[in-house]
């Protein structure tokens, strides 16, 4: 069979006998149409990509689905077609970059993620700081880190989980936002948040929050529990180093960049621990998401009955790799922006102890 494959909708489609207008795209489109060579039919994308280096396209930008999947939060983790769904990050970087105004697709859907990551940071490190003042008997942040790493494990799981129920409506609305693809259905948060309430009602807004509440608390007991742990090693390591030059006064504070150090280890191991249920928590949050025809069909409504099932089945239909689907740019995420957080929150921290009466 031969023909043309066409991109076209986020469809790829084999024309065996194109016309005109089809014909005359070649030449002033090249990345729409391919060409496959007579009695051969193309099966995958590796098989297709092989043709694309061959008619000496370096990169392959030509199917619109791709343009959508921009943000390294959700590049891996919404549903492709099974041949297209193994993309590289840097391809990723690339499309945005070429078909995007630079880097403005980068920061495409930030106001919806501002709006999530503000309350639920301020409310995860009040608890936080709540819980351990009362563990430790003190409000100082330096007496908290002789916690067991036990309680710290259960102060950072319970402080997320109070984040989690206090900020998931915008969590929910920034997944939906990121994930409906072009042409869009919800051009703005507002609509997103009205058509859930008309349709689904208040309990619409916090559709997935159980599997998000699983996820988040092995996600944040890790988190901070490991964070606390790394402090503490470093601390040892800098009294080890300094005890030889100055045993009588050995100044065992942490600076800013061991701080970072020990919030990247932390949200890096957090991470690779976790993101199995974090993709299955994606899923749960786009079930019945409206998307517009030419995008594609809306995603199922009931896709999973519950974690263990949406585990299960993505074991079975994806194999191992389906549930770490994006571990790459989400730790790329994830590592700096925890390091960064608990940098600004120790130096935030001790400036507020210093001006308190």
């Amino acid at each position: 069979m031969s023909g043309v494959w066409v991109f076209k909708n986020g469809v790829i489609r084999l024309v065996e006998n194109p016309g005109a207008d089809e014909t005359n795209t070649v030449k002033a489109k090249r990345k729409v149409l391919v060409y496959t060579p007579s009695n051969e039919i193309i099966t995958s994308y590796s098989h297709l990509q092989r043709h694309l280096y061959a008619l000496g396209w370096e990169r392959y930008y030509g199917d619109p689905n791709l343009l959508q999947f921009h943000k390294a939060s959700t590049v891996h983790l919404i549903s492709l077609p099974t041949d297209f769904s193994r993309f590289k990050t840097m391809h990723m970087y690339d499309i945005v970059v070429k078909n995007r105004n630079m880097f403005q697709g980068f920061w495409r859907g930030n106001v919806p993620a501002l709006l999530m990551v503000m309350p639920y940071t301020s409310i995860q490190f009040t608890v936080l700081h709540k819980l351990k003042s009362f563990a430790s008997g003190s409000t100082k942040t330096e007496d908290h880190i002789h916690l067991s790493p036990y309680l710290s494990f259960v102060s950072g799981a319970l402080a997320g989980c109070a984040a989690t129920l206090g900020s998931y409506p915008f969590d929910l609305l920034r997944t939906i936002l990121a994930s409906q693809g072009e042409p869009k259905v919800y051009p703005t948060m507002r609509s997103a948040f009205f058509d859930i309430i008309k349709s689904r009602g208040i309990r619409g807004l916090y559709n997935g929050l159980t599997p998000t509440l699983v996820e988040i608390v092995p996600y944040a007991g890790l988190q901070f529990g490991t964070y606390d742990m790394f402090k503490r090693w470093m601390m040892d390591w800098n009294r080890r180093m300094l005890s030889s030059n100055n045993p009588i006064n050995v100044d065992t504070n942490l600076s800013s960049f061991q701080l970072f150090v020990c919030g990247l280890g932390a949200g890096t191991s957090a991470k690779l621990v976790c993101h199995p249920l974090d993709v299955v928590k994606k899923r749960f949050q786009i079930e019945g998401l409206q998307r517009h025809p030419r995008y594609g069909a809306r995603v199922e409504r009931r896709a999973y009955r519950n974690m263990l099932d949406g585990l299960k089945q993505i074991l079975m239909s994806e194999g191992w790799h389906g549930l770490y689907k994006g571990i790459v740019p989400s730790t790329v995420k994830a590592a700096p922006a925890g390091a960064v957080t608990f940098v600004a929150y120790e130096f935030t921290s001790d400036w507020l102890e210093s001006i308190s009466w």
